[in-house]
């Protein structure tokens, strides 16, 4: 396809700074008319920030935007909007009590003389949502979508308003496989009609798959640009991190000790029934299993985030677990997949997140914040968090977040660890740190329970693994038998194994 189209929408050696930060370093970026351009790069690669200076939400600090090869500088996002520059964010911008045709037609509503013309936007909706496939009724609420849903509807805003560039801010990170399909159809749509499209992707097979040319960033620069032809998902993971990828998850060095934990007979109301488990120290152990199987249930029952019966033994000494506070008091934490709700505060800054879960320890009567302090400047040469200290959490990366949370589970210097999702929407080179974290701990003596939908990760990081399906376990699986496909089988109901017994020496 014509590669010698002037570009619509272009960056010239852009930078930007935040205070004394350079996030941005002479970045150059072009998008043409009828392309699909892939931006990829870690969390904290700069990615946003060249996102949101493209969409008018910010000036550069140094360097040019161009529109049909003219300099400009957007006085507003609306600006930007009427010029046919669209961006869709990950973090949705809809308005959750109005309904769909009232959030697409936000602010351009049709009149019909003093009235507002409401067949005709209904119309109009109903047309847009067909094209993408989307069986929404006009007349339903935001806030009663499904995230697929709502980025329907957000495409279908865009849509509405001409849009020439359309910025894609990860559109997959909360869809599943069949509505990803339906997105990147839609993607070839919008391209086939002569739409300039920037998509942003942690999933490197979608971005081999879509994308006509390419930009991959690390540290805030542009390492390399061309045609997405010429770099296959091997190549990309490697200029994105910078280093060889073949050693995602670390060796499983570490050698089981004494049973940590013992399970039997474990119920959960509504989740899962009679589970048995035992978990030793120095070992991670796998669960594996589809959404809605009870994984996480299972394991928030144990930590009294819900209520479960059935016999608990905690280093060979019988136990009841009301509440979270006393499983940490117990030796037992647990990470939740959710950490925007329920792990982080986000209006706080990093310290105070850190030490909350362990505040005892810093409190001479009043909190002791040198202390406090301290403890951050370890965890963040420990974990390796990039970000300002006064930030607000929330202004961190996902991956930021991610080891924050961790960092703030383990001051409490708990004896077992369950993580759920413990790489979730976060990029591969902080994957391989968190799996490095992981892996050591183990070393450390401490018995781990890792959650994850993600089936190369339970077996690459794993010694064994559960697979859980309808709220039971169905199998366990170790060493060379721990295949996608055996688990695949286990997790749909297609093959059942027996537990291991283990041999009586």
């Amino acid at each position: 396809m014509g590669h010698d189209l002037a570009p619509v929408l272009e960056l010239r050696q852009v930078s930007r700074s935040f205070g004394p930060i350079e996030v941005l370093h002479g970045v150059d970026i072009a998008l043409q008319p009828g392309r699909v351009h892939a931006l990829i790069g870690e969390n904290g690669a700069g990615k946003s920030t060249m996102m949101k200076i493209m969409a008018g939400y910010q000036p550069p600090s140094s360097g040019q935007v161009a529109l049909d090869g003219k300099p400009i500088a957007f006085a507003s996002i609306g600006e930007a909007e009427a010029r046919g520059i669209s961006l869709i964010h990950q973090e949705f911008n809809l308005a959750e009590q109005l309904t769909v045709e009232e959030n697409i037609f936000l602010g351009r509503e049709l009149h019909r003389g003093p009235f507002l013309d409401k067949p005709a936007m209904r119309a109009r909706v109903r047309e847009l949502l067909a094209a993408l496939d989307c069986r929404v009724p006009p007349e339903r609420r935001v806030a009663q979508l499904s995230n697929s849903d709502k980025q329907m509807v957000e495409i279908a805003k865009a849509l509405l308003r001409d849009t020439r560039v359309l910025i894609m801010d990860e559109p997959t990170a909360v869809l599943t496989r069949a509505e990803t399909a339906v997105l990147l159809r839609q993607v070839r749509a919008l391209r086939a009609a002569g739409t300039a499209v920037l998509f942003t992707s942690h999933k490197l097979d979608e971005v081999a798959e879509i994308a006509d040319d390419l930009t991959i960033m690390r540290d805030g620069a542009v390492v390399w640009t061309g045609l997405a032809a010429g770099m296959d998902e091997h190549g990309m993971a490697t200029a994105m991190v910078g280093r060889e990828m073949s050693d995602l998850f670390p060796p499983k060095d570490s050698t089981p000790g004494e049973i940590a934990l013992e399970v039997t007979g474990l119920n959960v109301p509504g989740h899962a029934r009679d589970i048995g488990l035992t978990l030793r120290r120095g070992e991670v152990l796998g669960v594996a299993g589809l959404i809605g199987s009870g994984r996480t249930e299972t394991f928030e029952a144990l930590c009294g985030l819900r209520p479960g019966s059935g016999r608990v033994r905690l280093f060979g000494r019988e136990v009841r677990i009301n509440h979270p506070w006393q499983a940490q008091a117990l030796g037992m934490c647990y990470l939740t997949e959710d950490r925007k709700t329920r792990g982080l505060l986000l209006q706080k800054g990093m310290r105070e997140n850190l030490t909350l879960q362990a505040l005892a320890k810093f409190d001479r009567g009043l909190i002791d914040t040198r202390a406090e302090d301290r403890a951050l400047d370890q965890a963040i040469a420990d974990f390796d968090i990039r970000g300002h200290r006064g930030a607000l959490v929330g202004n961190l990366s996902g991956g930021n977040q991610q080891k924050l949370l961790f960092a703030k589970t383990l001051l409490a210097d708990p004896e077992i660890i369950i993580i759920d999702e413990p790489t979730r929407g976060i990029d591969i080179g902080t994957k391989q740190q968190m799996y490095g974290f992981i892996r050591r701990l183990a070393a450390q003596g401490r018995a781990i329970v890792v959650i994850s939908s993600e089936m190369q990760e339970v077996i690459g990081l794993a010694d064994r693994v559960l697979v859980m399906r309808h709220g039971r376990i169905t199998g366990e699986l170790a060493g060379s038998d721990a295949t996608e496909e055996a688990i695949v089988r286990l997790a749909m109901g297609v093959a059942v194994s027996a537990p291991q017994q283990e041999s009586a020496t």
